[in-house]
């Protein structure tokens, strides 16, 4: 039987994770290297239609696997399904998200399948005709390669790192419906609550605006507030130190110790550019930087570059905007 590279498609609220995107392009580049095919995988209650919807998007086989128990996400039962079916297709590697469920399954189905786990995977390398995966160590200060030596490799893939590259033209796969019953639980899912959002979360968002400890004041956030607003589909985002701080959220947090993004626009406002926060947003598409040093790391990732008090520029930015606004320009 040919051997598999299998996506484990995340997924909560009847809306598939847009990471799960992501990891399908992780597993096409990782196909170019072996003679594997790609195939995903989704357990739910009901995965019929988001099992659907993600095998038309990429023209893969998706197994839809219903799993009464599963009303809500339970790590017990994933590592119990996923190890038989990985028996089954004998995968060579998997691709789960390197999210709160992924790092909560993938070492514990590792171990039950005596397989390699590589966790924060960022890229992939051919090293002496070797497939390895790279990944941050010690706060992003250094990148280690990693091989595998194990027949099967459990994957985490650090969100943001391998841009969906969607088919240009429609495609259409196929579902294979399967259904597993779990028994002898030693634990139980009492359901997921999420934080309230004001605004779209971070990991979603087209445009960026970032605060960094050159915002200087609390009180000065209106003003990264203010510059969201002018964009579509926009999200406030923050360094550590500013969420340290108390300013913002933790959720709001981009870095190694929080999210890793990569929006069409990301706009670095008094952000040094520590690499601990450069690592989380370094494949933004296009990236704007204000701070008032002229010798701040952030320049050297940036697109565009502006030497200027961040109070006194994005004020004068808002009002050209509204007087172009005004001009109907």
């Amino acid at each position: 039987m040919k051997q598999t590279i299998v996506v484990i498609i995340e997924h909560l609220g009847g809306q598939i994770n847009p990471v799960s995107h992501e990891l399908v392009t992780c597993a096409e580049r990782l196909r170019q290297n072996t003679a594997a095919a790609v195939k995903a995988v989704i357990l739910d209650v009901d995965p019929a239609k988001l099992a659907r919807e993600m095998a038309d998007t990429w023209g893969l086989e998706v197994i839809a696997v219903r799993i009464s128990q599963l009303t809500s996400y339970n790590g017990e039962i994933y590592k119990s399904v996923l190890a038989d079916l990985l028996r089954e297709l004998k995968a060579a590697y998997v691709c789960a998200a390197h999210s709160s469920q992924g790092m909560d399954f993938a070492p514990a189905l590792a171990v039950e399948l005596n397989a390699a786990c590589i966790t924060g995977v960022e890229d992939i390398l051919e090293v002496e005709n070797r497939t390895c995966f790279a990944r941050s160590i010690f706060g992003a200060k250094a990148v280690a390669h990693v091989r595998p030596e194990k027949d099967l490799s459990i994957l985490t893939i650090q969100p943001g790192m391998f841009r969906p590259q969607k088919p240009d033209k429609p495609v259409y796969g196929s579902v294979t419906n399967r259904s597993f019953k779990c028994e002898s639980l030693k634990t139980r899912s009492r359901g997921i609550k999420e934080a309230e959002a004001d605004m779209t979360g971070i990991t979603e968002a087209g445009v960026i605006v970032s605060a960094g400890q050159g915002l200087g004041d609390k009180d000065n956030l209106g003003l990264i507030y203010q510059l969201a607003a002018l964009f579509a589909k926009s999200a406030v985002a923050g360094s550590r130190i500013v969420c340290d701080l108390g300013w913002l959220e933790y959720r709001c947090q981009v870095g190694v110790t929080g999210a890793t993004v990569s929006p069409q626009l990301y706009i670095a406002c008094g952000i040094s550019g520590a690499v601990q926060h450069v690592m989380g947003m370094r494949n933004s598409e296009f990236i704007v930087a204000i701070n008032k040093d002229p010798a701040a790391a952030i320049f050297q990732v940036a697109d565009i570059c502006i030497v200027e008090d961040l109070t006194t520029f994005i004020p004068a930015l808002i009002e050209v905007y509204e007087k172009t606004k005004s001009d109907g320009l």
